[in-house]
């Protein structure tokens, strides 16, 4: 499948990388995704649509972000919400009417598949330890990029990777955001799992050993 961005902003705008990111999805065929920074919505969209083609309607979808609310009460590196190109500002302000972070407007983006997903609006330092992760088959993680952050998200998907799922870490080798790399890196060697840095350092595919 081809990743497509919806008119929106999206963290796998690289030639190349949204598109390695759904074959790998592809490859596992989960039915139950969970996706920790949903930002706004694209990765979800093209997710839904990807299950959706496998699985029918049986699938489920779990997309968790603070979709703008409290940021500024934590110590995290916040995504550019603003858009460079001018049609695309004109298009939420005056058509839509939507801040494309909000989670109406991602609710919007994703109506078609209104009954197979779930949106929680919170922070996964929380929001995750409240989730029931032995039914999730996939973690795509790509929410706060603080090195606690980052080890909280993964501490959460042990089950999911004992059971034989696999967590996908986002941004393992940004250089801005060095905690992520310290935060997996530290994750594998205390859990014994097997990871794979993949598709150029962009990636950490982590699995059971």
């Amino acid at each position: 499948m081809i990743y497509k961005k919806y008119f929106r902003k999206t963290s796998l705008k690289q030639k190349g990388v949204g598109d390695f990111f759904l074959e790998e999805i592809k490859s596992r065929k989960p039915k139950i995704f969970l996706e920790v920074g949903v930002f706004h919505g694209v990765t979800a969209r093209n997710v839904c649509e990807l299950l959706n083609s496998i699985h029918g309607n049986d699938f489920k979808y779990i997309g968790l972000d603070l979709f703008n609310e409290g940021q500024e009460n934590i110590n995290e590196i916040i995504p550019n919400t603003k858009f460079n190109n001018p049609l695309k500002t004109i298009y939420f302000n005056y058509i839509k009417k939507q801040d494309p972070y909000s989670l109406e407007a991602v609710q919007d983006l994703l109506k078609k598949f209104k009954n197979n997903i779930s949106l929680l609006k919170g922070n996964s330092n929380t929001i995750l330890k409240k989730i029931d992760m032995s039914k999730i088959d996939y973690v795509f993680l790509d929410g706060g990029h603080e090195y606690l952050t980052v080890l909280n998200d993964l501490n959460c998907c042990i089950e999911v990777i004992n059971n034989n799922g696999t967590v996908l870490c986002d941004d393992y080798d940004l250089s801005y955001a060095p905690g992520v790399k310290k935060a997996v890196d530290e994750f594998i060697l205390n859990n014994k799992f097997r990871c794979q840095i993949i598709c150029n350092n962009r990636f950490a595919k982590i699995e059971k050993s």
